[in-house]
């Protein structure tokens, strides 16, 4: 070990990197070059760029608009090939250039103005927002690896959470705490943070203390900020493959786009693929230095509407004179039905109510600010096996938007909207549920009947007023919901039950009974000619299933369908003729007439109510049928099929069941008071016994059965027994 602290002098041969040096000079001067030739480029553009003869778009736009600058791609591609191509492959080098481009001229297109002094000056150069848009098709969310590193992507998708605003620091103001020299720092955009110098390039005077190593102090109110937010945007749930989750993706927007999109909204964004380092990742990877978070930071973001929503918006002129065609047809109508479900065996009056819902009626805005929903919602009850979830199944594909979930599985905060609390900031943002992703579309509730009453009451908001009003931990806010809904549903006992009232067969509330438009009771018949009917219709479907699905055929139509519907629901917004609306106001006054008739005679309200917003639900039915015909004036023939098609449906449901008081022969109230007092003294107060062995002992006893089953209802109408469990009575007075 001697020796080891021996003095000796260590050189390196510097002449060995002038080479080098020289070539990395020569490079750097060469890239200031470049750039300074690329700002004029653009600031050329901006300037001079010609939509029409005379016409400066981004000029004028500046103009108007200071703070930002929407700019095509399309455009800058035509006015110079090589620009687009730096934009995409480097963007966060020659953004920040085209920014200064802008800037520059919108000081240069400015007037001079009066300084403190009195004299003309030249004004203050601001910042500008570079916004870009491009016609190219969104890239898959899943598709992005570490190959779009630092590229620009779009994507398209629906914003699930949106976060609060923060502050981000551009430039971050230093201070030493020894010598009290100032830097200022530049800050990387997005996620990014400040480098921060080790050392303090103060040269110290003779006996003074030289700066310490990490001398430098932050001083917050100096520094610069921007507004900037996060959001959580998830993949389109058509865009995710089969028996997958969907994917999300973290996206930054700061300056002007803050505060523009709710949760819930589709959107397509154009941005920068990076790269972060997550706060909690060190405790997840130890030792995994180079592995980093991907997020995109937004430079381009349009909503789509709800035409667009799934699919391309625009028409091509074929399909729009197809569609044209099509609808100028006598028989559009019973078209159009005739494709809705045709693997479902009858049930006319329900699929043309589905038509109806698919298409909706129109979303009107009156002069105070109040606005009228033009969606329809349809209610199915009834037996098993009758078809009522295929109707759902089938709506799910064919609707532009749709969402399927079924009510047990479902929670208020899954349908409405949840706050959640960030794991890494600890903060609370909102993530929208059903009836907000669906916002502009139709959210199919199966087995409506077993969700819970307190969330069913949380969709009531959504169906009427068509927002959802949240105020959880602190967040306060209002969502868009503007969707249909078609819900199915089973009665109380599981079958429909013609010896019970209609109260007891719909045993929902009448306060989300009102807000549907169409509710209809789907029984299952038991008729020779029909039964077999059906068994042919579905041994057939069965037998040709696999000829089908070899054939394109049925696709294209299905296809063809949600095409003719987004285009009727973006080009037509059909209104009632004046002879529609005489007929409909005397038609709803009948209606209300017959329905306190009816009250008065048997002493009870119906179990559906017939108010204002059943008439408002007819309106809608009229339009939506005049919609199907491209029509913009709703006839007198579109009222009479809403009314039928009202009439068929929540009509026949209110008057559905029996009543105590309806077909009761004096005999057979004589027999039925014998059952009664049976049934009290075969059963004590308080006891217990199956309804099927009740009724068995008293048959024996020589009493007819239906008898029995009507001395049953009456006596648990008015309160006497009640059921329980697997059909068990109780006697309870």
């Amino acid at each position: 070990m001697s020796g080891w602290d021996e003095g000796a002098v260590y050189y390196s041969n510097q002449a060995q990197f002038t080479e080098a040096s020289s070539e990395a000079e020569a490079a750097a001067a060469s890239t200031t070059a470049s750039r300074h030739s690329i700002l004029l480029k653009f600031k050329e553009f901006i300037r001079n760029f010609e939509k029409e003869k005379n016409v400066f778009p981004y000029r004028e736009s500046l103009v108007n608009n200071p703070k930002f600058l929407t700019v095509h791609l399309e455009d800058l591609l035509s006015f110079d090939s090589d620009l687009p191509s730096l934009l995409r492959s480097s963007p966060s080098d020659y953004l920040p250039l085209f920014e200064t481009a802008a800037a520059e001229v919108l000081a240069g297109l400015k007037m001079k103005v009066a300084g403190d002094s009195g004299e003309m000056v030249e004004p203050q150069k601001g910042e500008v927002q570079i916004l870009l848009t491009s016609k190219e098709d969104p890239v898959s969310m899943r598709s992005l690896g570490a190959q779009y590193i630092s590229k620009l992507v779009k994507i398209s998708g629906i914003t699930i959470a949106a976060s609060r605003i923060k502050a981000k620091a551009t430039y971050v103001h230093l201070i030493c705490k020894n010598c009290k020299s100032a830097r200022a720092v530049p800050c990387r955009p997005g996620l990014g943070g400040a480098i921060v110098p080790r050392s303090c390039d103060h040269v110290p005077q003779p006996g003074e203390e030289p700066c310490p190593i990490d001398p430098w102090l932050i001083v917050p109110d100096k520094s610069k900020y921007v507004d900037q937010q996060t959001l959580k945007l998830q993949e389109n749930p058509e865009d995710v493959p089969t028996g997958e989750l969907p994917r999300n993706m973290l996206l930054s927007v700061d300056r002007h786009m803050v505060q523009t999109i709710v949760p819930g909204s589709r959107l397509t964004i154009m941005g920068i693929y990076s790269i972060f380092q997550a706060s909690n990742s060190s405790t997840n990877h130890k030792g995994a230095v180079a592995v980093r978070q991907p997020y995109i930071r937004i430079v381009g973001m349009e909503e789509t509407n709800e035409a667009s929503s799934r699919g391309p918006a625009t028409f091509t002129q074929e399909e729009v004179e197809e569609f044209k065609k099509f609808a100028s047809n006598q028989d559009t109508y019973e078209a159009i039905c005739s494709k809705v479900a045709p693997s479902i065996f009858g049930h006319e009056d329900v699929k043309k109510a589905v038509a109806c819902l698919l298409f909706g009626g129109a979303r009107k805005n009156l002069p105070d600010g109040v606005k009228l929903r033009g969606d329809i919602n349809v209610l199915l009850l009834g037996d098993p096996s009758t078809a009522k979830s295929q109707f759902l199944k089938f709506v799910e594909k064919t609707a532009p938007i749709a969402v399927y979930t079924s009510g047990k599985g479902s929670s208020a905060a899954g349908l409405t909207a949840s706050v959640i609390r960030d794991s890494s900031s600890r903060e609370f943002y909102l993530e929208g549920g059903a009836m907000v992703l669906a916002d502009g579309g139709v959210v199919c509730i199966d087995e409506f009947d077993k969700m819970r009453p307190e969330d069913r009451v949380a969709i009531h908001e959504a169906m009427e007023q068509q927002t959802i009003s949240i105020a959880k931990a602190g967040i306060t806010t209002v969502l868009n919901s503007r969707t249909s809904v078609l819900a199915a549903a089973n009665p109380p006992s599981g079958r429909y039950d013609d010896l019970k009232t209609a109260q007891d067969n719909i045993d929902l509330q009448t306060t989300i009974l009102s807000r549907f438009d169409l509710i209809f009771i789907v029984k299952d018949i038991r008729m020779y000619d029909q039964d077999k009917t059906i068994a042919s219709h579905i041994i057939k479907v069965h037998a040709s299933a696999q000829t089908v699905s070899n054939d394109s055929r049925t696709s294209k139509e299905e296809n063809w369908l949600k095409r003719y519907i987004q285009y009727c629901r973006s080009e037509c917004h059909p209104r009632l003729s004046e002879a529609a609306c005489a007929k409909l106001q005397s038609d709803y006054v009948d209606i209300r007439r017959g329905m306190r008739q009816q009250a008065n005679e048997t002493g009870e309200s119906a179990a559906i109510p017939i108010t204002v917003r059943q008439l408002e639900a007819i309106i809608r039915l009229s339009e939506a049928l005049a919609k199907m015909k491209l029509s913009h004036v709703a006839t007198e023939g579109d009222v009479a099929e809403a009314l039928r098609l009202f009439k068929v449906s929540t009509m026949d449901a209110a008057r559905s069941g029996i009543n105590q008081h309806i077909n009761i022969t004096p005999d057979m109230a004589n027999e039925i008071k014998q059952a009664e007092n049976q049934i009290k003294r075969r059963l004590g107060i308080g006891n217990r016994i199956s309804e099927r062995r009740l009724i068995d002992d008293l048959t024996r006893m020589g009493m007819n059965e239906s008898i029995v089953r009507r001395a049953i209802l009456i006596m648990h109408q008015r309160g006497e027994v009640e059921y329980q469990r697997e059909r068990h009575i109780i006697v309870r007075k």
